[in-house]
């Protein structure tokens, strides 16, 4: 089964791979990409969409460009330490497995006249029940796709989130995922929206790592093209941190390997089977030291009545939150797919 697919996506190397491996696979088709803040701050993440875009041959894709700031948090800040300045390890000038320097050509596209909200109601409304959506950002854009239609969860096929976390420490907190922390309000509000709605967090990103290792060899494999050449840099800055921040010597501990929510999130899409979830209604801590934290109302599952507090109301749309995968069984069709790109 085809997937009609709308990437919403804050560039660095996790949603680089998202965007080479959807193009790549044959049961995907790219509609759209979204930007939103995140790793990076919009205007980067708008132009890393763009250059990704070029350097796949996909200048037919429409790029839009969402939101600049959190709904209501006062303040949010990228972290450059790990993706660099750019999100994509700060490649420009960067040194390629062949000797020669990267150069940042000029971007021969811009970006498309409507919002990142409006072109997800737009493309739902004209294709009603085949449209899905990988969300591997924070939610501002779908929650204000929302409020420019709050019948989209009717015609959005399904959502998909990169993000979250049940019972896994945080990676911005004890408690919270980056995606969720950036904006917790737009994610309360998207999770009790109604949409046919999985979320795919660290309980399972962080049991499939795709190893840095394996990212450096392909991106050096075959035709030395500029996608390559900046994965393969973006892929080799993010061995050289990890194994700094580490404290270790490079050959000691376990080898550097990168989250992909993004592409598990794919892979989903393309073969539930392999995942296992549990389903409940779902809530985002908005503010406070747990603020970005995702609550999952598991007491129907186990037979036991509705929680009395008025902000678990009966009413609350399930929402299916994963909690295992089939690792070894996703990573291989991660490589397989990608190779296509040879």
């Amino acid at each position: 089964m085809s997937h009609k697919l709308i990437l919403d996506i804050d560039p660095g190397l996790d949603d680089a791979l998202a965007l080479a491996f959807a193009h790549a696979h044959p049961g995907l088709e790219l509609q759209a990409l979204t930007t939103s803040f995140g790793r990076v701050a919009l205007p980067q993440a708008t132009r890393n969409a763009l250059r990704l875009s070029v350097l796949l041959g996909r200048e037919d894709l429409p790029v839009c460009e969402g939101v600049v700031t959190p709904t209501r948090k006062g303040e949010w800040l990228p972290d450059p330490g790990l993706h660099g300045q750019d999100g994509l390890g700060d490649w420009t000038g960067a040194e390629t497995p062949d000797g020669r320097r990267l150069a940042e050509a000029p971007l021969t596209r811009g970006v498309d006249d409507r919002s990142a909200a409006r072109c997800i109601v737009q493309m739902a409304m004209a294709h009603p029940g085949e449209i899905s959506l990988l969300c591997s950002g924070p939610l501002s854009n779908l929650a204000q796709a929302l409020r420019l239609e709050p019948r989209l969860p009717q015609f959005l096929r399904q959502v998909v989130v990169a993000g979250g976390s049940l019972d896994a420490p945080g990676d911005v907190s004890p408690g919270a995922e980056l995606n969720l922390w950036s904006d917790p309000h737009a994610a309360d509000v998207v999770l009790g929206a109604g949409f046919n709605l999985t979320l795919l967090g660290l309980n399972a990103s962080r049991a499939a790592p795709l190893p840095l290792a394996w990212v450096e060899h392909w991106a050096a494999q075959g035709p030395a093209s500029t996608l390559r050449q900046l994965l393969w840099h973006a892929a080799r800055r993010q061995s050289q941190v990890q194994a700094q921040e580490s404290g270790r010597p490079a050959n000691e501990g376990p080898a550097p390997a990168i989250a992909v929510p993004g592409v598990l999130a794919l892979l989903w899409l393309l073969s539930p089977d392999g995942f296992r979830g549990v389903r409940g209604p779902a809530r985002v801590v908005p503010d406070g030291l747990a603020e970005g934290q995702l609550l999952l109302d598991r007491h129907a599952d186990l037979g036991l009545p509705p929680y009395p507090h008025p902000g678990w109301s009966a009413n609350h749309v399930p929402v299916q939150a994963i909690v295992h995968l089939d690792a070894a069984a996703g990573l291989d069709t991660v490589q397989q797919t990608l190779a296509r790109l040879s």
